[in-house]
């Protein structure tokens, strides 16, 4: 018995492992099977101890333990990490048989992910209540994995039958399903996935090459791992909004704004704004001096993912656009400004 090859994956955290036999994201409502965190990156090797370590010191929350090793290393390894973090949340891949489940659960794996769809590994999993996220690479074994009451599945390998297109033809029929995308996936293509609402996350190994693998080039991976993670949440300043205290101010400092910019002003209710980098409160607004809007290329996940590092948010300043969270405020002021996320 052997787990096969490293994968890890982008998208967005776990949170909790409830609803229909299968991980649920807290900040969504939907389903996901492991996540990559800002300046992780999970590994086995030759070495357990290396691994356990370096977990430890990144101090993060998700581990997916998945290698082309023995059966009983992984089970090793996963157990290891499990006593000494029992905080991280331990997936296991590839899991082929029923045997392989009990002996990653046993111990300390959270969740069970395979290369296919196994009835047999399915069926196991949803009678004993284990969160599973089965391979699947056509309608048929979507079918079968919604039989089982699934509500995500991993499609693999995703660019070799028919990736994106191919889940955006099936999306339609199956409009309940979610998919976890691997093979094939890399920083290039990444992006056009996860831009899909039925993407969860998406797999790839571009994140620890086996060169730095082997050179337990931890560092390495966990840039690589960061480089990921910041693409795929794409941040960048939208506009800054200034608090005036009337509207009269606000257009005059609109004025000169635009006069020293060449931009144009338009005018709102509430505000008004210069070009699309400027927005002029017409009364005082959030934060002392104002806001600043960031952009994301998805308010949820870059919501879980801030909440990890330590940021809270306003949850009543939450602006939600046909049943998707699009704006929301942070808690505490930076600099005398409040930030607010905004979906690009």
């Amino acid at each position: 018995m052997r787990f096969s090859s490293f994968t890890y994956l982008v998208g967005q955290g776990l949170h909790n492992l409830k609803a229909n036999k299968m991980m649920t994201l807290a900040s969504m409502g939907v389903l996901i099977v492991c996540m990559i965190l800002v300046g992780a990156a999970f590994l086995f090797g030759a070495n357990i101890d290396s691994m356990v370590a370096y977990i430890g010191e990144q101090n993060e929350t998700v581990a997916f333990i998945n290698d082309d090793a023995d059966t009983a290393a992984v089970e090793e390894a996963i157990r290891r990490v499990h006593e000494a973090m029992p905080d991280v949340l331990l997936c296991a891949g590839t899991v082929l048989t029923t045997e392989q489940v009990d002996r990653a659960v046993n111990a300390g794996a959270a969740a069970i992910v395979s290369p296919g769809l196994s009835p047999d590994v399915v069926k196991y999993c949803v009678e004993k209540g284990i969160p599973v996220c089965p391979g699947t690479a056509n309608p048929s074994d979507v079918q079968i994995a919604i039989q089982y009451g699934l509500k995500a599945v991993k499609l693999f390998p995703a660019e070799a039958v028919g990736g994106l297109k191919l889940i955006k033809s099936m999306a339609p029929v199956y409009p309940d399903m979610k998919f976890m995308p691997t093979g094939g996936i890399n920083e290039n293509n990444m992006l056009d996935y996860l831009a899909f609402d039925k993407i969860l996350c998406c797999g790839g190994s571009w994140m620890v090459p086996k060169d730095a693998v082997a050179a337990k080039d931890w560092q390495r991976i966990t840039d690589l791992t960061r480089s990921a993670v910041d693409k795929m949440l794409g941040f960048e300043v939208r506009h800054i909004g200034l608090n005036c205290p009337d509207a009269e101010s606000s257009m005059e400092t609109a004025k000169k704004i635009s006069a020293l910019m060449g931009w144009p002003i338009k005018e709102g209710n509430s505000s008004n704004f210069v070009g699309t980098g400027y927005e002029l409160m017409k009364k005082q607004g959030r934060g002392t001096n104002g806001h600043i809007a960031i952009g994301t290329n998805s308010v949820p996940r870059a919501k879980w993912h801030l909440e990890q590092r330590g940021f809270k948010f306003v949850e009543d300043s939450a602006v939600v656009k046909n049943g998707k969270l699009i704006a929301i405020y942070l808690e505490d002021e930076i600099g005398g400004f409040a930030f607010h996320l905004v979906q690009k």
